[in-house]
């Protein structure tokens, strides 16, 4: 299983591959996954404010982009 800090780092890899911002504050949560699903990563960057986002779900196990996502404005 990957810890926060690897999730954050391939969050922010894919981002910059994108050329998406990466803006803080940044927030992630661990959900646990249900009946044998593996439990991910949900990382949001500009948490809590409008504007530019980007939004990964990440799995937990494999450290595989499930998700992403990106608000330019």
């Amino acid at each position: 299983m990957i810890d926060e800090a690897a999730a954050l780092g391939i969050a922010r890899t894919r981002a910059l591959e994108n050329g998406w911002a990466f803006s803080e504050p940044i927030q992630i949560w661990l959900r646990r996954g249900w009946f044998g699903q593996h439990d991910r990563f949900e990382i949001e960057t500009n948490a809590g404010h409008r504007g530019t986002k980007a939004r990964f779900t990440i799995d937990a196990q494999t450290g595989e982009i499930l998700s992403q996502g990106y608000i330019p404005r």
